[in-house]
């Protein structure tokens, strides 16, 4: 393998013992174990535990914020047109989550068992989510299709703690009915919620 591949090959195998057994029960033995590499070739692309947990977290925030950053609005719309949109964002995080549980799995998990350091990092990992959304909130402001009456940053924050409280309990809860459903159908139950609350779907408010 080129020392790239050895660097990806160590993420790939360490990520899932770290959502499965935690920070502190994982050992780098373990993950060199796993690879079928020599300890030393690990301390050549890392410097401890600490650090490809950090680099994994790294990885996942970048590409989950790219989702996040694809629901950006770049053109006035209707009411019609802010519900698709913020659907097809939904559904496309829902799926990334999906396709991505051991990452999602340490942002949820890893702070139970972990250290300051990366800690720190999914805390900050959650304030770039609330600012990538914030973004989103205040675009549609700029552009009239929301309220400018109240905060963007305050809905933002609402909006994630919604979001992710609900995508922790999809994927790993066992409890009906969040298991069963797909991210099409979450993400289309979530938005309606999202711009109708408990008053129910379009057609209740027309």
């Amino acid at each position: 393998m080129t020392i790239s591949e050895n660097r990806r090959h160590l993420m790939d195998a360490a990520l899932p013992l770290f959502a499965e057994k935690g920070y502190h029960k994982t050992k780098i033995s373990d993950i060199v174990k796993k690879t079928g590499v020599a300890q030393g070739t690990f301390y050549w692309h890392f410097k401890n535990k600490e650090d490809i947990v950090l680099c994994i977290l790294k990885e996942g925030e970048k590409q989950l914020l790219k989702v996040i950053h694809s629901g950006y609005r770049e053109k006035v719309g209707h009411l019609e047109d802010m519900i698709a949109s913020s659907t097809l964002l939904m559904t496309n995080l829902f799926a990334f989550a999906k396709r991505n549980s051991e990452y999602m799995q340490l942002l949820f998990k890893t702070g139970q068992d972990t250290d300051k350091n990366i800690l720190t990092h999914i805390e900050k990992t959650f304030v770039s989510i609330e600012k990538a959304f914030e973004k989103n909130i205040a675009r549609a402001q700029e552009l009239h299709m929301l309220p400018t009456y109240y905060i963007s940053k305050d809905r933002a924050a609402m909006l994630v703690s919604l979001i992710f409280g609900m995508l922790e309990r999809w994927l790993f809860s066992a409890t009906p009915p969040f298991y069963e459903k797909g991210p099409e159908q979450f993400a289309a139950e979530l938005v309606e919620f999202e711009f109708f609350g408990l008053q129910g779907h379009l057609k209740a408010n027309t």
